[in-house]
C-alpha cells in the first residue's frame, strides 16, 4: 500500500502549473518594498508666498498641484516636486519629510511588509505625520485638500529616530486621482536662473546612522551608492545616482579623554537637487545675482540666503584635489544643495565615480 501524499498550501503553490501564481502571492506577503525614486520633499515655511516666489524666480518651477494651503512646484519634468506649506504657530522651518516611490504600490500590501519588519500602524492622533517611530500612518487626502473624492492613500513612516518618509506609487505628483497623478501645472512667471533636473539625495541626521542604514536595507532590500568616508555608507535609491545618507550618533569629545559628544538631533538636514552641465562657478555667479550673499564665516550656522562650497577631499570619498559641493539657503535658512545630474556622491570632480551596487 502506497503512503498517502499530503502537501501544503505552500507545496501546492509552488507545483507546476502554479508555480508563476504562488511566486506571485508569496512576494506579496512579506520581503521588501523595492524603490524605484526619490519623489518629492516638503518644506515648512514662514511664508509660503514668499517661499513660492523665491523658488519660482530662482528654478523656474511650475505650479504642478495645489494642496489646500501647500503649493507643489514641479522639478524639471516631474513627476518629482517640492512642496511647500506652513510651518505653523512657533514652529521652526524645516525640512519635515521626503518621499521615495516603490513598485506594486497598493496601501494593504506596504502595511503588511511594514508590519512584518515591526513598523506598526498608528492608531492615536499623536507623534507627528507618522505616529512617530517605527509607526505608519495613513492619510486620505481629500477633494479639500487637491485628492481624490474618496481620498488620495499617502502613507507616511516613521524610522527608527521618527524622520518621515512618505512612500506613493511612481506616478505621484501631488495630485488627484487614486494614485494623485492628476496635475494641473500652471507655468511660473519667469524661466529662472537655473534649470533643475532632479532630486539628488537627501542627508539626514540619525542618533545611530548603522541603525537607520540597517532599516532601510531590511524594509527596502537597499545596497550601497558610495562611501564618503571609510563608514559613512550613503544608501542607494533605485537605479541611477540617487541616495540617502544617515549621519550622526556622536563622537569623541574635545579633548583625549572626554566624554563622547551627544548626538545631534534626528533631522533632514539638506535636500540636493541636481541639474545638466554643472559648473560651480556659474552656479555661484546665478545665486549672487539673486541677492544670495557668500558665507562670512567657515563655522557656525548659517544664515538665510548664503552659498557656500564645500570641498569633498579623497577621506571622504571625493576627488585628490576635492569634489566641490555647492550648498545655499533660502529665505528661512533652509539648506538646499545642487550638483550635477551625474552626481552619485562619489569621487571625481563631479563626484560620479561609484561603485556598482
Amino acid at each position: 500500500m502506497k503512503a498517502q501524499l499530503t502537501l501544503s498550501r505552500r507545496e501546492l503553490l509552488l507545483s507546476v502549473p502554479a508555480l508563476a501564481v504562488a511566486s506571485r502571492l508569496l512576494a506579496q506577503s512579506g520581503g521588501t518594498l523595492k524603490i524605484r525614486a526619490l519623489n518629492h520633499l516638503t518644506i515648512g515655511v514662514a511664508d509660503v508666498k514668499r517661499s513660492v516666489d523665491f523658488y519660482q524666480g530662482l528654478f523656474g518651477m511650475p505650479i504642478q498641484a495645489r494642496q489646500g494651503t501647500t503649493i507643489v512646484l514641479r522639478i524639471g519634468n516631474g513627476p518629482q516636486f517640492l512642496a511647500i506649506g506652513p510651518a505653523g504657530a512657533n514652529v521652526a522651518p524645516s525640512i519635515t519629510h521626503y518621499c521615495v516611490t516603490i513598485e506594486d504600490f497598493n496601501v494593504d500590501r506596504v502595511l503588511s511588509v511594514l508590519a512584518a519588519h515591526g513598523v506598526t500602524k498608528a492608531e492615536a492622533t499623536g507623534g507627528g505625520m507618522s505616529g512617530g517611530p517605527m509607526k505608519v500612518r495613513v492619510r486620505m487626502r481629500g477633494p479639500e485638500s487637491g485628492g481624490a473624492p474618496g481620498g488620495t492613500p499617502e502613507l507616511y513612516v516613521g524610522d527608527p529616530d521618527g524622520v518621515v518618509v512618505q512612500l506613493q506609487d511612481p506616478k505621484y505628483a501631488g495630485g488627484a486621482g487614486a494614485l494623485g497623478e492628476i496635475v494641473k501645472v500652471e507655468a511660473a512667471p519667469s524661466k529662472g536662473l537655473i534649470a533643475l533636473k532632479d532630486l539628488s539625495h537627501f542627508t539626514v541626521f540619525a542618533t545611530d546612522s548603522e541603525r537607520s542604514n540597517k532599516f532601510y536595507h531590511d524594509i527596502f532590500g537597499t545596497g550601497i551608492r558610495s562611501y564618503q568616508g571609510p563608514t559613512a555608507p550613503t544608501v542607494a535609491i533605485g537605479s541611477t545616482v540617487q541616495f540617502v545618507m544617515f549621519t550622526g550618533g556622536g563622537g569623541g569629545g574635545a579633548r583625549a579623554g572626554a566624554p563622547p559628544a551627544p548626538p545631534r538631533p534626528a533631522n533632514i538636514n539638506h535636500v540636493s537637487f541636481n541639474m545638466d552641465n554643472f559648473k560651480p562657478d556659474e552656479v555661484t555667479k546665478a545665486l549672487e545675482s539673486y541677492g544670495i550673499k557668500p558665507r562670512e564665516s567657515q563655522t557656525g550656522a548659517v544664515p538665510p540666503l548664503r552659498h557656500y562650497i564645500s570641498m569633498r577631499m579623497e577621506n571622504r570619498g571625493g576627488a585628490k584635489d576635492g569634489t566641490p559641493e555647492l550648498y545655499f539657503t533660502d529665505p528661512d535658512g533652509i539648506l538646499v544643495q545642487i550638483q550635477d545630474t551625474s552626481y552619485c556622491g562619489g569621487g571625481g570632480f563631479l563626484g560620479n565615480l561609484c561603485p556598482p551596487v
